[in-house]
């Protein structure tokens, strides 16, 4: 495997309005306790420092990361240290926590402006580059939501406009208010569901993929195989994670550990070159709280692939045989089978 000292990201084009990032990018919110114990804000500055001196430039957060916004405001304290003109910042606005794992959306213009200038100020940025909705409000017209969001592109606190997790319908409507630069949605080897609908809509429309759990939120980085689940991770209630469907699923990640050591890299490795073979239109965003394994991540950009590799990839893991719904139960309903909102 090349050295990760040698191996070059380069920048590509994120949709057709002129946003361009890192090949391979970086998700955030982990940092702040989604899957690990989290970090204190000086050794998470520490990972996304790194992170950049690697050659990723593409950071990932949201104001739903972290009790109390901490990962907004620890994002923030990083750029800081970074150059803010090579830095391209996303962010999220949208969903709604409360207490018990309760989740709610909102969407209309007021919501929208007022996460805005929240985010601005804990992040400690003038501009967000690219500013998603996180999952789309079903009462509210999606006309409305990206309406407010144009205003902002006009006030130059936002510079391009993203949807996460939004129907088929809803992605056409909005990007006929103002063009949506990118979608987030989630992408990986045991979740291919957009490949058929979305994938195609959004390249008709010039529209990019950013990838989040490009790793089925750690899977195939070895959480729960390998390692085992730390006691505070919530992946313990994941459908994936858990009982038969952790068995089962246990078998397919044997069988891309097998074709890793095919292809001479590691098992996550492997996983995300699949990805990055998708199309340059591809950014995934796996996230990590140590170095070693952001180290990993970015040789996966060395890994290259035939089609022949691609398909037999794809064979050894059918989307079919995965063990468990692929969201948490209480945010399924947010997922973009379900997102169409009223006609304006």
């Amino acid at each position: 495997m090349e050295d990760k000292a040698q191996i070059h990201i380069p920048k590509v084009k994120l949709g057709s309005q002129g946003l361009e990032v890192s090949r391979l990018g970086f998700g955030c919110g982990g940092l702040s306790g989604i899957y690990n114990a989290p970090l204190s804000h000086e050794d998470g500055c520490s990972v996304i420092k790194e992170a950049f001196n690697m050659g990723i430039t593409f950071f990932d957060t949201s104001d739903l990361y972290g009790l109390n916004y901490d990962n907004e405001i620890m994002v923030g304290k990083a750029l800081k240290q970074l150059p803010r003109e090579k830095v391209q910042l996303a962010t999220k606005f949208g969903i709604v926590s409360s207490t018990g794992f309760q989740f709610g959306v909102k969407g209309n213009p007021e919501y929208v402006r007022k996460c805005c200038e929240a985010s601005l100020k804990r992040l400690g940025v003038d501009y967000i580059d690219l500013y998603y909705q996180h999952r789309v409000d079903t009462s509210v017209p999606i006309e409305d939501t990206i309406g407010e969001l144009k205003i902002l592109v006009e006030e130059g606190k936002i510079k391009y406009i993203g949807l996460s997790e939004p129907s088929l319908d809803t992605i056409r409507r909005a990007h006929a208010v103002h063009p949506i630069t990118a979608l987030e949605m989630e992408y990986s080897l045991w979740t291919r569901e957009i490949e058929d609908g979305i994938i195609p809509l959004c390249r008709e429309l010039g529209i990019g993929i950013v990838a989040y759990s490009p790793l089925g939120r750690g899977f195939f980085g070895g959480k729960a195989v390998v390692e085992g689940l730390p006691t505070e991770s919530l992946l313990s209630m994941h459908p994936r994670f858990n009982g038969e469907n952790l068995e089962k699923n246990k078998l397919l990640y044997s069988k891309l550990a097998n074709l890793a050591d095919k292809h001479a890299c590691t098992t996550p490795q492997l996983a995300l070159a699949w990805l990055l073979h998708q199309g340059n239109d591809i950014i995934p965003i796996p996230g990590t709280t140590k170095v070693k394994n952001l180290a990993n991540n970015v040789g996966s950009w060395a890994v290259k692939l035939t089609e022949e590799d691609l398909k037999e990839i794809c064979d050894a893991l059918p989307n079919d045989e995965v063990g468990g719904d692929r969201e948490y139960e209480v945010l399924s309903k947010y997922l973009w089978q379900f997102a169409d909102t009223p006609l304006k």
